[in-house]
C-alpha cells in the first residue's frame, strides 16, 4: 500500500471515530413528539403545512395516528369531542395565521363547553412580528388566541418544550377543563440539542386532576335540602358524562329515587328509558321541582337561567349545584347547596350520605310518571308515520329504532329541527354517545365530532345532520373516505335553512338567502370520494340503508328528502330570533 493510501484509510478511520464518538442529537421536531407521547398523546388531528409538515410525517413514523383534514375548524372540533371522550386533551396542530384563526373558532368553541384541547400552531418568528415587519403569515397568534382560551403558552426554546408541553396539558384537563393554545415559532422546530440532554427535559404530568371533596359542612347542607324536599330533581348536564363516573351516579340516582333529567350530551349515563327518568316530563318536572341538584349542568340559557316561566313561581325551589368552579355558582340565581368539587368526589359522598333513607314521595314519582306515559303515548303515532315526503317525526322514528337495536353506536347530531327534534326523541342507553352542538349551540361541528368519534372509540358512528349544517362542514366526507372511517351520515334535505319554502319578495331572479338547491343529491358527493351514497324518500328506506351502513362499516351517506314545508324558523329556539316590527316579511 503506498503511503498516501495509508493516509487516507488512517484519516477515514478517525473521521470514522469521531462520527461514533459525537453525542447524539435531538432536535425541536422529535422532542415535541417524544413531549405527546410520553403523556400518553398519540393522536393528532391536523391540517398540514408550513411549518409543521415535516413534524407530522415524523410523527405518523414515530406510530402516532396522524388525522389529516380539509379545514382546520373541522380539525379542531375533532380534538375537542376527543378530549370529551377520553378525558384526555384532544390535539389539535395548524399551520400559522388563517390557519390558526380557523382552528381558534374550535378551540373557543371547546373552551365554552369545558373540553380538554389543545391547539398548536406553527407561528412566524418574534423578531419580526413583534417589529411589524411583515413576515409570512406574521400574526401576534399568542395575543389573539389569550382572550378565546383557558390558557395560551409560546415555547421558544428546544429545552423548554417539555415544560411548556406538560403546562398545556395541565391546564387543559385540571380543574374546569376548556382549551388550551401553545404557539410554537417555526425557528423552534430546527433547534438541535443534546439527546440524553432533551430526554431529561422531558416531563411527564402527573396527577393533573386530583380528587377534591367538598367540606362536611357543604354535603350536610345539601342532604338536609334533599331529606326535606317533597319534590326534588336531579339534572345531568354534560359534565356528569364528562366525569366519568357512570356507576356512582347511577346507584345515587337508583338508591335516593328521584327523578332525573339528562341534558342532551348526558343522556345515555342512565338509558333514557329508566323508570326514573323524567326526560318526557320535561316541563313539568321543572315547573314543580321544590328542590334541583344540578350535576355537571350550568343554569345558563339551555336551562333559561333558572328563572322565569319555565320554572314556575318565583322562589318555589331551592337548587344544589355540583361543580368543579366555585365562580358557577349564584351566577343566574341563589345557590342554596352549592357543593365544589369534581364531580366523582362529590357524587362519591353524597351516595354515602343518601344511606338511612332518602325516598321521595310516592305521589310525586306518580305525577312524574303519568305526565312521562302521557306524552309517550301522544308521541308515539308521529314516530310511526311511513310518510313520503318525509317529516322530521317520521325519519327519527326511524333512527331512534336503529340506535335502540345499536346502543353502543356513537350519535352525533346537529341542525335547527333536526338537533332540537331528536335531542327529545332519540333514546340513548350508554354514555357519551351522544355527541352534539353543546353550549354554544353552534353548527359545523358535525363531521369533525364524526372523525374523532370513529377514530377514538372504533365503533361505528351514525351522524344525523340537518342540509345547513352539514354544509359547513361537508368536504370531510372526502377525510371519512380516505380513512376508511365506520361513518354513516345521514343528511335530512329540506332544500333550505328551517325550511325550504321561502321566496324572494321582490320577485327576482335570485333565490331567497334561506333555501338551498332544490333537489340536491348530497349522496352523491360522497360517491365521488368512493363511499356508498343512497337516496331515500320514506322511513322505512331510511331504517334499512343506515342499518346496512352500519352493518358494513364502509362510509356512507344517505341523503334523506325531508318535506321542504316541515320545520319552524329557528327550530325550538325561535324566542332568541329578533323580527322587525315594522316590516314583517314572508315566511
Amino acid at each position: 500500500m503506498s503511503t498516501a493510501a495509508a493516509t487516507i484509510t488512517k484519516n477515514q478511520a478517525t473521521e470514522a471515530s469521531v462520527v461514533e464518538d459525537a453525542p447524539a442529537l435531538t432536535d425541536g421536531f422529535q422532542l415535541v413528539i417524544d413531549a405527546l407521547k410520553l403523556n400518553d398523546i398519540n393522536n393528532l388531528y391536523v391540517v398540514p403545512g408550513i411549518p409543521i409538515s415535516d413534524l407530522l410525517r415524523m410523527a405518523q413514523a414515530e406510530g402516532m395516528r396522524v388525522v389529516s383534514f380539509r379545514h382546520e375548524q373541522n380539525a379542531g372540533n375533532a380534538a375537542a369531542i376527543a378530549g370529551f371522550m377520553t378525558k384526555k386533551p384532544g390535539v389539535c396542530m395548524t399551520v400559522s395565521a388563517p390557519g390558526f384563526l380557523n382552528g381558534l373558532t374550535a378551540l373557543a368553541n371547546a373552551t365554552t363547553n369545558c373540553f380538554p384541547m389543545i391547539l398548536i400552531s406553527g407561528s412566524s418568528e418574534r423578531e419580526i412580528v413583534d417589529l411589524q415587519q411583515g413576515d409570512y403569515e406574521e400574526m401576534d397568534q399568542l395575543a389573539i388566541a389569550k382572550p378565546l382560551c383557558k390558557a395560551a403558552f409560546r415555547i421558544l426554546h428546544a429545552q423548554d418544550i417539555g415544560i411548556g408541553v406538560a403546562r398545556a396539558i395541565r391546564a387543559a384537563v385540571s380543574g374546569r377543563p376548556g382549551g388550551v393554545y401553545l404557539d410554537l415559532p417555526a425557528k423552534l422546530f430546527s433547534q438541535v440539542m443534546d439527546a440524553a440532554e432533551g430526554a431529561k427535559s422531558l416531563v411527564k404530568v402527573v396527577d393533573p386532576t386530583p380528587a377534591q371533596y367538598p367540606s362536611a359542612e357543604a354535603v350536610n347542607r345539601a342532604l338536609d335540602l334533599l331529606k326535606g324536599a317533597k319534590r326534588p330533581l336531579v339534572i345531568f348536564g354534560k359534565g356528569a358524562a364528562y366525569a366519568q363516573a357512570d356507576e356512582t351516579i347511577r346507584s345515587f340516582v337508583e338508591k335516593s329515587g328521584i327523578p332525573f333529567l339528562q341534558m342532551s350530551m348526558a343522556k345515555g349515563l342512565l338509558p333514557d328509558t329508566h323508570p326514573q327518568s323524567a326526560g318526557a316530563a320535561r316541563s313539568l318536572v321543572l315547573q314543580e321541582a321544590d328542590v334541583v341538584m344540578l350535576v355537571g349542568a350550568r343554569l345558563n340559557w339551555l336551562l333559561s337561567h333558572g328563572k322565569g316561566k319555565t320554572w314556575g313561581k318565583p322562589g318555589s325551589k331551592k337548587f344544589i349545584q355540583v361543580d368543579i368552579e366555585p365562580r358557577e355558582m349564584d351566577s343566574n340565581v341563589e345557590i342554596h347547596a352549592p357543593l365544589v368539587g369534581d364531580i366523582a368526589s362529590v357524587m362519591e359522598v353524597m351516595l354515602k350520605g343518601i344511606d338511612g333513607g332518602l325516598t321521595p314521595p310516592t305521589d310525586w314519582m306518580a305525577t312524574v310518571a303519568a305526565k312521562r306515559e302521557q306524552n309517550v303515548a301522544k308521541m308515539a303515532p308521529k314516530l310511526m308515520s311511513n310518510a313520503s315526503p318525509m317529516n322530521f317525526h317520521g325519519a327519527l322514528g326511524a333512527l331512534r329504532r336503529v340506535i335502540k337495536e345499536r346502543p353502543d353506536a356513537l350519535l352525533v347530531n346537529e341542525g335547527a329541527n333536526t338537533l332540537d327534534l331528536a335531542r327529545g326523541i332519540i333514546d340513548m342507553y350508554e354514555p357519551r354517545k351522544r355527541l352534539d352542538v353543546g353550549t354554544w349551540g353552534v353548527m359545523g361541528v358535525g363531521m369533525g365530532y364524526a372523525v374523532a368519534a370513529a377514530v377514538e372509540s372504533g365503533k361505528p358512528v351514525l351522524a344525523v345532520e340537518g342540509d345547513s349544517a352539514f354544509g359547513f362542514s361537508g368536504m370531510e366526507v372526502e377525510t371519512i373516505c380516505r380513512y376508511n372511517l365506520p361513518v354513516c351520515i345521514v343528511i335530512f334535505n329540506n332544500n333550505g335553512i328551517y325550511r325550504g319554502t321561502d321566496v324572494n319578495p321582490t320577485g327576482g331572479n335570485d333565490p331567497s338567502p334561506m333555501v338551498f338547491v332544490p333537489g340536491s343529491r348530497y349522496d352523491k358527493m360522497m360517491e365521488a370520494f368512493g363511499g356508498v351514497g343512497v337516496h331515500v324518500t320514506n322511513p322505512d328506506e331510511l331504517y334499512r340503508a343506515v342499518n346496512e351502513a352500519m352493518d358494513s362499516g364502509r362510509p356512507t351517506l344517505v341523503n334523506a328528502v325531508i318535506d321542504p314545508a316541515a320545520g319552524t324558523e329557528s327550530g325550538n329556539i325561535g324566542s332568541l330570533n329578533p323580527t322587525s316590527s315594522v316590516r314583517k316579511m314572508p315566511s
